[in-house]
Order: C-alpha cells, then sequence, then structure tokens
C-alpha cells in the first residue's frame, strides 16, 4: 500500500495535525514504507510461535495491595469550600 500526498494531507486534517506544504512528499514516502514493512511481516508465518507478552523471561513485581497512605479526609475536608455528610459540595456544571 502506497500513501500519496494528498492521503497524508487528508490524514493530516483528519488528525488535526499541522503539516508543512514541503513536508507531504517526505511524509508520504516514510509512511508509504511503513506499510509496506507491516505488510512483508504480515506474510510471515507465525503459526508455530507461541504469543508472548514480554520478549524477555521476566517477572513483574508486584507489590502487597495494602493501605499505606494514612486516611487525611477530615483534614482535607477542613480545608475545602464546602462539604456535607462527608461529601464534597461542588457547584453544578452540566445543567
Amino acid at each position: 500500500m502506497s500513501l500519496s500526498e494528498g492521503d497524508v494531507k487528508r490524514i493530516a486534517r483528519l488528525a488535526r495535525l499541522e503539516i508543512g506544504a514541503g513536508d507531504a512528499p517526505r511524509y508520504a514516502h516514510d509512511l508509504s514504507a511503513i506499510l509496506a514493512f507491516v505488510e512483508q511481516m504480515g506474510s510471515v508465518d507465525t503459526a508455530a510461535v507461541a504469543p508472548m507478552a514480554h520478549p524477555l523471561d521476566a517477572v513483574q513485581r508486584l507489590r502487597e495491595d495494602a493501605v499505606t497512605e494514612e486516611n487525611g479526609r477530615e483534614a482535607f475536608q477542613a480545608i475545602a469550600p464546602r462539604v456535607e455528610q462527608g461529601l464534597y459540595l461542588v457547584p453544578r456544571v452540566i445543567e
């Protein structure tokens, strides 16, 4: 698949990206090369390759799911403009 300068300009407009007038040909060339590479990778037979979450055999470090912070609710609500029954009162933003 190859992209034209018009394709690049249209994609940029849809993505609300500004590209220089002289940059469109270079982007078209580079994006076309990327698409050709992706197409080439799609033709590789990967049926015998096991899916993996990470290329290295690494173990995810996990922390204990425990509360480590003190409850500062009363201190925070003491400086809030308006509080009622433990809840922050805020102005209505949607009518």
